[in-house]
């Protein structure tokens, strides 16, 4: 919010310089992102008279002016604007003035302009930083002003302007009275609110009744019939301030709305009440009421929530279509304002308005918020709805503004209702404070050069220039503390006003403890054994992507979001492959090639027995990863099933798991020929397969694309253990091996795992590596069975092994493999 120093000074004295004030603001949360400091953007220009205008001898659209500015004889100014003429009061930048909003700076020097002197420059609005584009020169109305003085205070820049940003819980801190109450508590000064006069009773009938049907979006509505209104500028010290706001000046009515919500924080609407009354359908008898100088007829103002299908243009000119979260205000149950959001085209106070109806409310910040979400809206009026207003004071700034109202508009109040629903949650809070609580929280402060705690006496000065009601409790380190109601909806527990105590007794003003021996940083051994494992698959050549947790819906078991941001982001994944299948043909279609890559993320779905999500990690490969393709022709080869699986392998081998495959049909985008799962000690660790040539078809993706997917939580387990997590040396064999062949036929129902796993425990600790090198199937093997062949490699650590001490186990193999697969040995 743009703070005015020189309105903040008519609430509260301000003594320091707005750089020490934005610094106190700043310690006490209130960042100060900018101090504008308009004294500076004319300093040096004064009111001057043109007393004479000429044309300029030298060009067509120059005008060379006699300005009086004070000094002994008039100055020579040649000026280009085409409203410049004798008699106008004017600002005039004297020479060296130096004006920082005009482009990159302007220093006001004697110059020449198609040969004649000029001594200076009548200046616009835009020239003075006022406004972005002006039409020509500023001309002053007042005709009393004394020629030579300074113009700073005639156009409001004698002031400086600190932009202050609040936390979302300090909805109080967005009005000027938030600001000043908080200075208050800073430096202890005296706080002068705006006077707001009570109203006499209206001695007219009542010509509005009230209809709220949602009163806990509602709680409450002040509506108030304001008659004989006439339609003006704002006085110029309004205008002013709405400027220093950053909120443009339109009419005083209007001007006064704006400026009631910048005062207090506290939003109001004012509608014209005749064409509240012609959208409700009764324009026929206001037209009668006026011509038979009765009583206007009742309107019935009405809160409610919009209807499917109805439409309302606002002020912006835009029509919009309303969601049935959309709260709004209706005349005669005819939508007319968005409630708190933005008020509609058709009932705006215009030139010709003189009879109003000012609507002041409270309403739910849930509500409001869902309903300018719904459409798109954020409002300076929404945002203070949706961070909540000071129940407290809604009567205050109703009755101030009516005040402003009569006395710049002419308003009279002929009726007043009011429909209160308010709780007794906004009735004062009390809140138990320990001193002791305090204490342990924020630590000891420095007292000089020595520390020490709290004292009760910090706790009661510091609570009380909040607002604070303290009352002692039974001993004297404690108190029953009461909110003020200005601060309802963020002083709510204990440590809330433990924070504000440390907030303006200054967190400079704490000891900085730091720990007696610091501890060196390690990693858990989740995140030791992730990085080993991503490390793996880099090795691997697979780049680690990331992709959102939230997709589209429509899968089995999924977790749909009842509130989502976007369709397309409205339900959690179930797995990884689908975001890398994307990814994979994304890189495709962009020219980019086959991405070979991995993810580490979590997947949900849903259960009979309620939500479950799991850690997961998979990868997809695919493409020629060779380079220098001129043997082939330049033509690109697929990755082969044995390849996908070999780099995969190699993965688990230098992780140090043993992996076994074994044939698996249930996924559906996969091959059902070439899908296996992957089992690691007893357990399942997941997926590995190449995807389905129908679903590569209707991708677009490469011929062979193969995808993994593995149970992390089952894969860190089998990785947390002690020989995995601290490698131990083996030194190489200085004795040489020995190989052994052997071939047979076996069922095809059995798994080259299983043989190996058999070959394994009967070659004992003399069998150092086996490796399958045949395969063959057709004629001579029998139906139904593979010709499979091995080389078996024997090596002992301590000597050169003889045919003796080979022959014996290679048969135990053999016997092995016939006692438990039946196989027909052929070697």
């Amino acid at each position: 919010m743009r703070i005015s120093l020189n309105w903040l000074s008519e609430l509260v004295d301000i003594t320091m310089t707005p750089e020490a004030l934005a610094e106190m603001l700043t310690m006490a949360g209130f960042e100060v992102e900018e101090i504008e400091d308009r004294r500076t953007w004319a300093d040096g220009v004064v009111v001057g008279k043109v007393i004479d205008r000429q044309q300029h001898p030298n060009a067509d659209r120059l005008s060379v002016c006699q300005v009086d500015i004070g000094a002994a004889t008039p100055s020579t100014i040649v000026c280009g604007a085409p409203n410049v003429k004798a008699g106008l009061l004017v600002p005039v930048a004297t020479l060296g003035t130096f004006l920082p909003r005009v482009s990159d700076g302007l220093k006001i020097k004697p110059a020449k302009l198609r040969g004649v002197a000029s001594e200076g420059m009548i200046c616009s609005l835009a020239e003075l930083g006022l406004t972005k584009e002006s039409e020509g020169i500023h001309s002053f109305d007042d005709d009393g002003l004394q020629v030579g003085s300074d113009v700073r205070p005639l156009l409001g820049l004698d002031d400086v302007i600190l932009d202050v940003t609040s936390t979302a819980n300090r909805a109080d801190a967005l009005s000027m009275v938030g600001i000043a109450r908080e200075v208050v508590a800073l430096t202890g000064a005296t706080l002068k609110l705006p006077k707001a006069e009570l109203l006499d009773s209206p001695a007219s009938v009542e010509t509005l009744t009230l209809k709220i049907s949602e009163p806990q979006a509602c709680p409450t509505y002040i509506g108030t019939v304001i008659e004989q209104v006439t339609i003006a500028p704002s006085p110029r010290w309004l205008q002013q301030r709405l400027q220093s706001a950053g909120t443009r000046p339109i009419n005083n009515v209007v001007d006064i709305t704006n400026y009631i919500l910048l005062e207090w924080g506290q939003p109001l609407h004012a509608f014209d009440r005749d064409r509240l009354v012609a959208v409700s359908g009764q324009r026929s008898a206001v037209s009668q009421a006026v011509a038979d100088s009765r009583p206007q007829p009742s309107l019935q103002i009405g809160v409610r929530f919009a209807n499917t299908g109805e439409t309302l243009k606002t002020l912006d000119g835009q029509t919009r279509s309303l969601q049935e979260q959309t709260l709004l205000i209706t005349a005669g149950d005819q939508p007319v304002a968005l409630a708190g959001v933005m008020g509609g085209e058709a009932t705006e106070v215009h030139a010709g308005t003189q009879s109003l109806m000012l609507e002041a409310a409270l309403f739910d910040t849930a509500a409001i918020r869902r309903s300018a979400r719904s459409l798109g809206m954020r409002t300076e009026a929404s945002a203070r709805y949706e961070r909540g207003v000071n129940q407290a004071e809604l009567e205050v700034a109703c009755r101030r503004a009516i005040g402003l109202l009569a006395e710049f508009a002419g308003g009279v109040v002929t009726t007043q209702v009011m429909a209160d629903a308010r709780s007794s949650q906004s009735a004062a809070r009390s809140i138990e404070l320990r001193l002791d609580r305090v204490n342990q929280v924020l630590g000891p402060v420095t007292v000089g050069e020595e520390l020490s705690e709290l004292q009760p006496q910090d706790v009661e000065r510091t609570l009380t220039a909040l607002g604070c009601e303290l009352s002692p409790m039974t001993t004297d380190r404690s108190w029953t503390v009461t909110v003020p109601p200005y601060r309802y909806r963020d002083l709510e527990r204990e440590i809330d006003l433990v924070e504000e105590i440390a907030r303006l007794y200054g967190y400079n003003n704490f000891c900085d403890t730091l720990p007696d021996k610091t501890e060196p940083g390690f990693l858990s051994i989740e995140q030791a054994l992730s990085r080993n494992l991503r490390e793996a698959l880099r090795a691997i050549g697979l780049t680690e992507v990331t992709h959102y947790t939230l997709g589209k819906p429509g899968g089995t078991r999924q977790i749909v979001l009842s509130n989502p941001l976007f369709a397309e982001y409205s339900a959690l994944r179930t797995n990884l492959i689908d975001g890398l299948i994307d990814a994979f043909q994304y890189n495709l279609e962009q020219g980019n090639g086959a991405l070979n890559a991995f993810e580490l993320g979590r997947i949900f779905w849903s259960e009979e027995d309620g939500l479950s999500e799991a850690d997961s990690l998979a990868g997809i490969l695919g493409g020629d990863a060779t380079r220098g393709k001129w043997v082939r022709s330049g033509r690109e080869q697929a990755l082969t099933w044995f390849e996908a699986k070999g780099l995969l392998e190699s993965a688990f081998q230098r992780l140090g798991l043993a992996v076994e495959y074994q044939p698996d049909r249930r996924d559906d985008r996969l091959h059902p020929g070439r899908t296996a799962s992957l089992w690691v000690g007893g357990s399942r660790l997941g997926t590995f397969g190449q995807l389905h040539p129908q679903l590569r078809q209707e991708r677009g993706l490469l011929d062979e694309v193969y995808v993994f997917e593995l149970d992390l939580d089952v894969l860190l387990d089998q990785l947390d253990r002690d020989e995995l997590r601290v490698p131990i040396f083996q030194p190489f064999s200085t004795y040489p091996p020995s190989d052994r062949d052997i071939a047979f036929f076996v069922s095809t129902q059995v798994s080259v795992a299983e043989i190996e796993r058999t070959i394994t425990k009967a070659g004992g600790t003399l069998l150092e590596s086996i490796d399958l090198f045949d395969e063959y199937r057709g004629e001579n093997v029998p139906t139904g069975q593979r010709s499979l062949a091995f080389r078996l490699l024997y090596r002992a650590s301590d000597r050169t092994l003889q045919d003796n001490d080979i022959d014996p186990v290679h048969q135990q193999v053999r016997e092995a493999l016939v006692d438990k697969f039946r196989v027909d040995l052929r070697s």
